[in-house]
C-alpha cells in the first residue's frame, strides 16, 4: 500500500503529492545475523560493511590453507605421540602408564586452552592470541630438546605445547568457518587433514631421525618445522569479521539451545576414547606384540595417513546430508571398530586394526567442528562456542584415560602373578 505525502513545488509554490510507497520486506535470517554482528561490534559499522561470506575464492581458500598449517602444527603433532611413547617406553625407567600421562597431560591442556581462545578471536585479538600460542608451543618443543627426565618432558611436551597448541587451533578453526556457508564442511574438512598429515609426517621424520642424530636435535627438528608454518600464517590469516566487543568468555547463552547441548555432551562422553588408541597403540605393538620400535613407529604413522581420504570425503557428504546427520554413523563406525581391537594378538591384526580405526576416527574428527559451526547461529559467536565444545571432553576424559590404563595395567599384573603362582 502506498500514501501520499505533501511536498512543495520549488517552481510555482504548488502543493504537491507523491507516493511514498510503504511495503517493507522481512530481512533475511543472513541479513538479521549481521546486524546483530554490527550491534554487538559498535557504532562504527553499517550493514553494507559486512559482506555474506565469499563462499570461496582466493582469500577464503588461503584461509583454509593457513588453518591447514595450523592443524598440521597443533593436532598433528599432538596425534604423533605415539612413536614418543614408543621411544620413552624403551628409554625411560618409567612404566608405559606413566609415560602415557605426558601425551594425556598435552591434550588436556590442548582442549582446555581452546575454551578461553575462541572469545579472543571474536573480540577481534587474532594476531596477538596465535603469536602467544605459536610462541609457546615452540618453546615447549625447543625445551624438550634439552629435557633429560621424565619431569622435563611432562612440563615442556605436556603442559608447554599443550597450551599453546589450545590457544591457537580452536580459533583457526572458527576463522575459516566465517570464510563459508554452504561449502563449509568441505572447507574445514580440507583444514582437518592437517591432523593426518601432521601426524603422518612427524612420525615419520622422528622414525628417520632419532636413530642417527638423537633425540635433542630430532625435537629442534620438529621445531624447525612448525616455526617455518608458523611465519606463514601470522603474514597470511586474517579475520573477516568485525570484532565483537561485548560478550563473556564462555557463551553461557548456548546452554539454553537445546541442540547445542545435546550435540556437546554427545562429543563429552565420545571424546574421552577416541584418542586413547592412537597414544597406545604403537606402545602396545611394542610391548604386547613384540614389535620393534621403528614398526610400532610405523602404526602411528597408518593409523594418521588412512583418515586422509574420509577427512575430504565425508565432509562433502556433510555438506549435501547435513554435519549432524553424517557425524552420528561416522561415531557408530568408531566405535564398532574399537571393540575390534579385543581380538588383536599378532603383528598382521595391529596393521589391519590401524588401518580401519584410522579411516573412521578421521571421519569423524573431520566433523566435530564442522557440526558446532552448522547449529551456530551467530558466525560472531562461533569461536566462543568452538572453544566451549573443544574443552568439554577434556576433563573426565583424561580422568577416565588414566582409570582404563590403570585398570588394564593392574588387570595385566594379576594375570601373570595367577600365572606364576604354584
Amino acid at each position: 500500500m502506498a500514501e501520499k505525502t505533501p511536498q512543495t513545488d520549488e517552481n510555482n509554490g504548488e502543493t504537491m503529492f507523491k507516493p511514498i510507497n510503504t511495503l517493507r520486506r522481512e530481512p533475511t535470517r543472513s541479513e538479521m545475523q549481521d546486524l546483530e554482528i554490527i550491534a554487538s561490534a559498535g557504532a562504527s559499522f553499517r550493514p553494507g560493511d559486512i559482506p555474506p561470506p565469499p563462499d570461496g575464492g582466493i582469500e577464503a581458500w588461503t584461509q583454509v590453507a593457513m588453518g591447514w598449517i595450523v592443524i598440521f602444527a597443533t593436532w598433528g603433532y599432538v596425534n604423533s605421540f605415539g612413536s614418543f611413547q614408543a621411544h620413552y617406553t624403551s628409554t625411560l625407567p618409567q612404566s608405559p602408564f606413566q609415560i602415557s600421562w605426558i601425551g594425556s597431560i598435552q591434550v588436556w591442556f590442548t582442549f582446555f586452552g581452546s575454551a578461553f581462545s575462541g572469545r579472543l578471536l571474536d573480540a577481534g585479538f587474532w594476531i596477538p592470541t596465535f603469536l602467544v600460542g605459536a610462541g609457546l608451543q615452540l618453546i615447549g618443543i625447543f625445551m624438550m630438546s634439552l629435557s633429560t627426565s621424565y619431569w622435563h618432558l611432562m612440563i615442556t611436551q605436556g603442559v608447554v605445547t599443550g597450551i599453546g597448541g589450545g590457544i591457537i587451533f580452536a580459533p583457526s578453526l572458527a576463522l575459516v568457518a566465517t570464510y563459508f556457508e554452504k561449502r563449509r564442511g568441505i572447507a574445514i574438512g580440507l583444514v582437518t587433514t592437517g591432523n593426518s598429515l601432521g601426524g603422518t609426517v612427524y612420525p615419520l621424520v622422528v622414525r628417520a631421525l632419532l636413530p642417527s642424530i638423537g633425540m635433542p636435535w630430532t625435537s629442534r627438528v620438529l621445531g624447525f618445522i612448525n616455526l617455518a608454518g608458523f611465519i606463514l600464517v601470522a603474514i597470511f590469516m586474517r579475520p573477516r569479521l568485525p570484532p565483537r566487543q561485548t560478550g563473556p568468555i564462555i557463551d553461557w547463552s548456548a546452554f539454553k539451545d537445546t541442540l547445542y547441548v545435546s550435540y556437546v555432551g554427545g562429543l563429552f562422553f565420545f571424546v574421552w576414547s577416541v584418542y586413547y588408541t592412537f597414544y597406545y597403540l604403537a606402545s602396545f605393538g611394542q610391548k604386547e606384540i613384540g614389535m620393534s620400535f621403528a614398526d610400532s613407529s610405523l602404526i602411528t604413522t597408518i593409523i594418521n595417513a588412512v583418515g586422509l581420504p574420509t577427512r575430504v570425503l565425508i565432509p562433502v557428504l556433510a555438506d549435501r546430508i547435513g554435519p549432524l546427520n553424517t557425524i552420528a554413523p561416522a561415531a557408530l563406525c568408531v566405535a564398532i571398530v574399537a571393540y575390534t581391537w579385543v581380538a588383536v594378538h599378532d603383528v598382521a591384526g595391529v596393521y589391519v586394526f590401524s588401518i580401519f580405526y584410522g579411516i573412521a576416527s578421521g571421519a569423524f574428527q573431520s566433523l566435530m567442528p564442522t557440526g558446532v559451526a552448522s547449529i551456530t547461529k551467530r558466525l560472531d559467536t562461533i569461536g566462543t562456542r568452538m572453544g566451549s565444545e573443544s574443552h568439554r571432553g577434556s576433563y573426565l576424559g583424561r580422568a577416565f584415560e588414566y582409570t582404563l590404563r590403570g585398570t588394564v595395567g593392574a588387570c595385566k599384573s594379576i594375570e601373570g602373578w595367577l600365572e606364576g603362582k604354584d
